[in-house]
């Protein structure tokens, strides 16, 4: 009976040990995986965008890196919150990536200073609806590969002549 119990005792320990260590191995690997920030071609020539292709936008009324929108503001404008620390693939640069803490006291994703966010508006890749707009106190621009705004609006088409 003495020996059951050792056995049974040191079967509990190793799955409890594998079942630690499994924990232990995914949260490293998602903490490793992080907030993707990337480089695309768009109308407005390249630009930044998430993990899943949608556009980036600053917001002109911030300076010091600290976001100025919340509440309804947030909700059109929802900011590129960080899990994990944040990655520059695909023309990115790692070095202008960075973070903010938010007042809610999640941490923000910022490029060379500026907190991040995506439009609402733009219902999937691509879309740049948000550009030039002048919402909650301030105009939205997309973000440069070099961490600027895009001040201009997309190519006039060709007149004809």
């Amino acid at each position: 009976m003495k020996g059951l119990v050792l056995i049974i005792g040191a079967t509990a320990a190793a799955l409890s040990l594998m079942f630690g260590l499994s924990v232990a191995s995914a949260s490293s690997s998602s903490a490793r995986a992080g907030t993707k920030v990337a480089v695309a071609n768009s109308q407005l020539g390249r630009i930044l965008v998430d993990g899943h292709g949608r556009t980036l936008y600053l917001f002109g009324k911030e300076s010091n890196g600290k976001s100025a929108c919340s509440g309804a503001c947030a909700a059109y404008w929802p900011p590129l919150i960080a899990s994990g620390k944040p990655q520059a693939v695909a023309g990115a640069k790692a070095s202008l990536l960075g973070t903010t803490r938010r007042a809610d006291g999640r941490l923000q994703v910022t490029y060379r200073h500026h907190p991040l966010y995506r439009f609402s508006g733009d219902t999937k890749s691509g879309l740049t609806s948000g550009q030039g707009l002048d919402d909650f106190g301030g105009k939205w621009w997309v973000v440069s590969p070099a961490g600027g705004k895009i001040a201009s609006t997309a190519a006039t088409p060709n007149p004809g002549y």
